[in-house]
C-alpha cells in the first residue's frame, strides 16, 4: 500500500534546556523507489541540455572533417535514444546517487539505502538497461542481476527536502580517473601536468569529448568525491566561483584540449567540453588531487522530493 507524504512531530531540546517542537515530514520507502527507478531510465535516454548545447557548441568550432563527422554521430544518438527507447551508450553504467537529505525529514518503510537500491534495480529491469555489477570484484561471474547496490553519498542540509541526483557512470570512463598524493612543491604547475598527462594516457578510451571533474585539497578520499560532484552536480562549463579555481580550469581545459586527442580520440579541436575544479582545506604537508574523467554520455538526472 502506497502512502502520501505525512507530517508528524518531535520533541529535541535547545541550549536553554526548554524542549521544542520539531515538525518533521515523512517521505514514504516506495515514493523514492519509483522515483528512483524512473530517473535510471530518463538519465539513460536524455542528455541533459546543457551537454547536447557544449556538444554543438564544438561542432560548431570544429576544422576537422573527421572530427566534425563523430560530433554529428553522438548528437545524431543522443536524439535517437529517446526515440526509440534505446540506451545513449551500451554502458549504462554504475548507479551512482547523490542524495542531499533535509535533517527534518524521516523515511518510512526502509532505509534510504535501500529504497535507492529498490529503484535501481526495477529501474534497469523496466527500461531493459545493462547490469554491470559484480558482488565480487575477482569474480566476473558474480553479476548481482541488478545493477546494485548501488554507490549513494549522501549529505545532511538543513529543511525538510529530499533531492536524489542519479548519475550512471560507465567503465570505461571510470577507469580512466585517478587520485594523486602530489607534493606541495609541485603546485599548479604540476596538477596541470598530471592531468595532462592522464587525459593523454586514456587516449580514445575514455570516449571523448570529455567532461572533467577535479578534486584539489581535503584528503585522499575527499578529493575523489569533490571530483566525483564537481563533474555531476555543477551546470556543464559554469566556472567555479573562486576566481584562481576558474583561472585553473580555463588553463586545465586549454591544456586537455591542446592534446589534439579530440572526439573519440581520432583528432580535433575538443578533447574536453568542460573541466570542472573543487576544493577543500588540506594538510599543510599535501596535495591531494583527484581526477574524475565523465565520457562525453555525460548523463544524469535529479528529482526532488
Amino acid at each position: 500500500m502506497r502512502h502520501a507524504p505525512l507530517r508528524g512531530s518531535m520533541a529535541r531540546t535547545v541550549p536553554n534546556g526548554r524542549p521544542e517542537t520539531v515538525s518533521m515530514r515523512t517521505i514514504d520507502f516506495e515514493k523514492i523507489a519509483s522515483a528512483i527507478a524512473s530517473a535510471c531510465i530518463e538519465a539513460n535516454l536524455r542528455l541533459p541540455a546543457e551537454v547536447t548545447a557544449a556538444l554543438e557548441d564544438a561542432l560548431a568550432r570544429e576544422t576537422s572533417a573527421r572530427a566534425r563527422a563523430i560530433l554529428q554521430d553522438i548528437l545524431r544518438n543522443a536524439e535517437l535514444a529517446p526515440q526509440t527507447g534505446l540506451p545513449l551508450c551500451q554502458d549504462t553504467g554504475l548507479a551512482v546517487v547523490f542524495a542531499e537529505l533535509g535533517q527534518e525529514v524521516r523515511i518510512a518503510g526502509g532505509t534510504l539505502a535501500a529504497a535507492v537500491d529498490e529503484g535501481v534495480r526495477r529501474g534497469y529491469a523496466d527500461g531493459l538497461l545493462r547490469k554491470s555489477v559484480l558482488a565480487d570484484p575477482l569474480d566476473r561471474a558474480s553479476n548481482t542481476g541488478g545493477n546494485t547496490p548501488a554507490v549513494l553519498h549522501v549529505s545532511l542540509v538543513a529543511g525538510e527536502g529530499l533531492e536524489l541526483t542519479i548519475a550512471p557512470k560507465g567503465g570505461g570512463c571510470e577507469n580512466a580517473s585517478a587520485v594523486w598524493m602530489l607534493t606541495p612543491a609541485q603546485g599548479r604547475a604540476g596538477i596541470i601536468e598530471a592531468i595532462g598527462a592522464r587525459v593523454r594516457e586514456a587516449g580514445g578510451r575514455a570516449c571523448p569529448p570529455l567532461v572533467l571533474g577535479v578534486g584539489l585539497g581535503g584528503s585522499f578520499e575527499q578529493a575523489a568525491l569533490l571530483a566525483k560532484r564537481a563533474a555531476v552536480l555543477r551546470p556543464l562549463g559554469q566556472p567555479a566561483d573562486d576566481e584562481g579555481l576558474a583561472a585553473l580550469e580555463a588553463d586545465l581545459l586549454a591544456a586537455v584540449n591542446a592534446t589534439g586527442i579530440g572526439p573519440m580520440g581520432l583528432g580535433g579541436r575538443t578533447t574536453a567540453l568542460a573541466v570542472h575544479v573543487e576544493s577543500a582545506p588540506c594538510h599543510i604537508a599535501s596535495l591531494p588531487l583527484a581526477l574524475n574523467v565523465q565520457c562525453h554520455s555525460a548523463r544524469h538526472r535529479t528529482v526532488e522530493l
